[in-house]
Order: C-alpha cells, then structure tokens, then sequence
C-alpha cells in the first residue's frame, strides 16, 4: 500500500489524515495516510525514517515547513519563492519539495467563496510562513494592488522584495505597511497571523473592510471564530481557514497521484463532520 503522512508538532489535530483518505476513497486509490509527530529538533531524522519504510511522501505544518524546503534536493519556483514547503515527494531517488498553500488559498477564495481576484484590492495580514507560501499565487490571481501589512515593517519588505520580479511580470502592486498604519479598505482581507491561534485580538482597523468584504482567516474551528465574528460585526463576509486546508491538500494529491479529486465536496462533508 502507497504510504504517506503529514508531520508536525502539534499534530492530534490535524484534519489531513481524514482528507486525504476520503480522496483516496473517491478516487478509488489504494493509500495510507497517517500523521506522525515530530520532536522539535528531529524532523530532518523524522524524514529520514519514513524515507526509510518506503512513505512516498508527506505534508509538513508548523513548525517545520522552513525545514522541509532546506531538506529537499529540489525545490518547485512556488517553493523556492516561498522560501518554505508543506509538500514532499520521494521520487527519482531525491526529495522534492513543493508549496501547495497558496493554491489552496486562491482556489478557495474563487472556486468556494466564488470572488474573482482579479482586480481586487487584498489585504495580507503577516509577513511569516503562511504569508510568504501565499504572496505569490495572490499576484498570479491578478490582484490589482496587494499590501502586506506586518508588525515589523522590515519582514513584510523583505517578503515583498523576494516577489517583486512576479509581480512586475503580472502588474501587480505590491505594497507595505505596519499593522496599525493600514487604514483604507480592501476587497479581500486575509488573517495569515496566528493571532487567532493565540486568542488576541484582530490586528487591524476595521475600516480596512469594504462593504461586503471578503474577510478570510486560515485557521479554523474554534481558532477562527473571534476573526469571524469581527469580519460580521462590520458587515464582511466571513470565511475561515478550512476550505483552504481541503483546497491545498487536493493540490497536493494532485501532485502525487495525478488526478484532482473533488475538493467541493469533500470541503462540504468536512463542514458537516465538524458541525
């Protein structure tokens, strides 16, 4: 049986076990997917060992994705511009490493919550991992004009600088900005912090909500609820993090297996799974 896993630390919470499997199912594909937590100082080991029982390959979450694109013999341009990975194959006798967020984001924003990127004006809350394997399909999307707005005005330049050459390609504006200087609205707004994660408040103004507003924030479950009742108490449209996670690992198996699976309705019986 063709094995694979997502690593990470924590990871009893994971979803991805479920997903892929239920993929699996659909499409009629014989695997098995696991999740493996991974000692803070022992993921390259970790790689090792699961190389070494003939896995495939694995999904990485925090807080190794930097490590996973560091151990990989080939990295994919969205990985190398990410400058992190959350998606491994064993293949050809190396690792390749690729990142398959970004695709998940946008794919969720324009297939789930049906709103075109193009043209619009969107808000990245971040400048850490999350936001750096997302930056570049949001300018490939077309985004009229993208602020990346961080704590340290400093991470998000630098972010911004390792995506100009796309974003000129693509014309695309990309701009920067300090948490508390953001002020003007944005068409879509995503939360790419883990201030959620940590039960702080919203980092930004709410009048960066235009009416109608996308307001997106990648975690999910309970993590999510104090973004999302925000985003409804000025009138945005509230989105969190789980139909990213569903779109990315479809992109993922995708990349392993060949075949796209049919992310819309696993997403929905997530959502029903979950209540």
């Amino acid at each position: 049986m063709d094995r694979y896993c997502v690593m990470g630390n924590p990871i009893e919470h994971s979803r991805s076990p479920w997903i892929q499997s239920r993929f699996a199912a659909l499409m009629g594909h014989n695997l098995q997917y696991d999740k493996r937590l991974v000692p803070l100082d022992g993921f390259a080991q970790a790689i090792a060992a699961f190389r070494a029982e003939g896995g495939l390959g694995c999904n990485i979450t925090v807080p190794f994705k930097f490590e996973a694109a560091a151990v990989a013999d080939h990295q994919s341009p969205r990985a190398q511009l990410a400058g992190a990975s959350n998606f491994l194959h064993f293949r050809d006798g190396g690792i390749h490493a690729d990142n398959t967020d970004g695709a998940g984001l946008v794919n969720d924003i324009q297939n789930n919550a049906g709103v075109a990127l193009a043209g619009r004006d969107v808000l990245l809350i971040g400048a850490g991992g999350a936001s750096a394997g997302v930056l570049g399909p949001l300018i490939a999307a077309q985004a009229r004009r993208i602020t990346v707005a961080n704590r340290t005005l400093g991470k998000a330049e630098a972010l911004a600088a390792r995506h100009a050459a796309l974003a000129q390609a693509h014309g695309v504006q990309v701009d920067c900005a300090e948490l508390a200087a953001v002020q003007t609205p944005y068409d879509v707004v995503v939360n790419a912090t883990a201030s959620s994660l940590s039960g702080a408040g919203v980092p930004v103004s709410p009048s960066v909500l235009k009416p109608g507003a996308l307001a997106l924030d990648m975690m999910y479950g309970p993590a999510a609820a104090g973004f999302m009742d925000w985003a409804r108490a000025y009138q945005a449209i509230a989105r969190d993090g789980l139909g990213m996670l569903v779109e990315q690992a479809a992109e993922g198996f995708l990349l392993w297996r060949g075949v796209r699976p049919p992310s819309a309705q696993v997403l929905a019986e997530l959502r029903a799974t979950l209540g």
